[in-house]
């Protein structure tokens, strides 16, 4: 499963994120959209962080917990 967070600098909300992932113990790739403009051609999201998983843009902003693990383990 590949997972990727798409983040700007400085960005709170990504960084808990980061935190849920962690403690998920999900492995993921941190994408900066403010230094690849491209992606966002690809994936527009409105409001950082995006959370890509498998190549779909999954969530934009901070999602429920459960729900993130609900969809990761769907995934696995």
């Amino acid at each position: 499963m590949k997972v990727q967070i798409l983040t700007i600098p400085g960005c709170h909300n990504c960084a808990k994120v980061e935190e849920m992932l962690d403690s998920l113990k999900v492995k993921y790739e941190i994408i900066d959209i403010s230094k690849n403009q491209k992606i966002l051609q690809k994936y527009p999201i409105m409001v950082a962080p995006g959370i890509i998983i498998n190549g779909k843009l999954e969530f934009s902003g901070i999602p429920n917990k459960e729900e993130l693990k609900k969809k990761l383990n769907k995934l696995i």
